[in-house]
């Protein structure tokens, strides 16, 4: 992501004006690249491939009190009450709250900002390059402090949740594999805390659990391998293709069909994998920052295996340091929301001024401070399940 002014002669005339001697051009000009700089930003900060953009956008008129009618978000034939969670700063501690559907949730906001500034001989030079790298490390940084917002809320919920006696979150078969049948497994997980208010079968499965799964380039790594690996479990568990290790007949390590195998061979990229729609980012995987958040959050939680063998211990434990969150999430419900303040002025959701700080500063800066207040809320906890590998 790269903010990039063009090179024409407005804009050269424009920049250079921000370094005027003269205190009223200078500001003059300083509020038009805030202007014509705020659409882009507001643009690219919506669109972006993030996390944070899991949320559907609602938006709000600043200085009001936001609220949404869960009555109008949750299922028609809703009985049972919601677990919703939510936060009361960015990258705070996530908090439950059980409500019922026919209430009125009121949301908590917080501000999202940042600010930035370069020396005013850069805009006396016509350096359209620096102004611009100014204003992509503000949405830079802005773009970190919502994406480690809401990967806390996310991993928090996920961590914690539970329904109809059972985990979000349980193991794969094999320790750092990825196999179809874990996939088919979190199906099932997920039709389970997904039935009717009397734990019986809703009346439509439509909606009812997960659409992507988001996933570290190692699991997608894995996903690729199974056009060489085997991938049956039942019996013993394999780890080659060859002779089966024991005399059971029909107990051989066998390989996916040809057409699934062509397709990972051929693929230069997935996109989609058993109808799941796969989101790769470098955020999770062992060590990394957001599975090191799931860690956190999970403290001494206990999560079951999905074989209970003598291969992986078969007894339920803490996450270790060794293994990895694979997040599947459930986008076709209404759940996962942000509300966004719209100026009142200019109807943006992406603010951007002028730091008067450095209007008749003597070091000869010219800066920038730019952001949003939002607010961040899952109003029902089974939209998340996951699988530690």
């Amino acid at each position: 992501m790269n903010i990039t002014l063009k090179h024409t002669k407005d804009h050269v005339e424009l920049v250079k004006a921000m370094a005027s001697n003269d205190i009223a051009l200078a500001n003059k000009a300083q509020l038009a690249v805030a202007e014509f700089i705020e659409p882009v930003l507001n643009e690219v900060i919506n669109k972006a491939p993030t996390v944070s953009n899991l949320f559907a956008t609602e938006t709000f008129n600043e200085d009001s009190s936001p609220s949404l009618p869960l009555d109008l978000y949750s299922d028609i034939e809703t009985e049972d009450h919601l677990r919703i969670w939510s936060q009361t700063q960015p990258g705070g501690l996530a908090t439950n709250m059980v409500l019922p559907p026919q209430q009125e949730l009121k949301f908590m906001t917080y501000s999202l900002d940042s600010a930035y500034g370069f020396d005013k001989k850069y805009a006396r030079q016509s350096r359209l390059g620096v102004v611009g790298k100014t204003f992509t490390r503000m949405l830079q940084e802005v773009m970190i402090k919502e994406e480690k917002t809401t990967a806390s809320l996310i991993m928090s919920a996920l961590a914690n949740a539970t329904t109809n006696g059972s985990k979000h979150v349980f193991r794969t078969g094999i320790k750092g594999r990825f196999l179809p049948d874990d996939l088919n497994k979190l199906r099932t997980l997920s039709k389970r805390i997904n039935s009717a208010w009397n734990r019986g079968t809703p009346e439509t499965r439509v909606g009812r659990g997960f659409t992507d799964l988001i996933l570290s380039p190692e699991m997608i790594e894995e996903i690729y391998g199974m056009a060489y690996n085997p991938i049956n479990t039942k019996g013993s568990i394999y780890t080659s293709i060859g002779t089966p290790n024991n005399t059971t007949a029909g107990d051989a390590a066998i390989a996916a069909p040809d057409s699934v195998r062509e397709q990972m061979f051929n693929a230069s990229g997935l996109s989609e994998f058993m109808g799941v729609s796969l989101m790769e980012i470098n955020e999770l995987g062992v060590g990394q920052r957001f599975n090191d958040i799931f860690v956190a959050k999970a403290g001494a939680t206990t999560y079951a295996d999905n074989y209970a063998t003598p291969e992986n211990g078969g007894s339920a434990q803490a996450i270790q340091s060794d293994e990895e969150i694979i997040l599947a999430i459930d986008l076709g419900r209404d759940s996962l929301f942000r509300m966004v303040a719209v100026d009142a002025d200019k109807g943006s959701q992406f603010t951007v001024s002028p730091d008067n700080q450095f209007i008749v500063d003597r070091r000869g800066k010219i800066g920038f401070y730019g952001g949003r207040e939002a607010g961040h809320v899952i109003l029902d906890d089974r939209v998340l399940t996951g699988l530690i590998s």
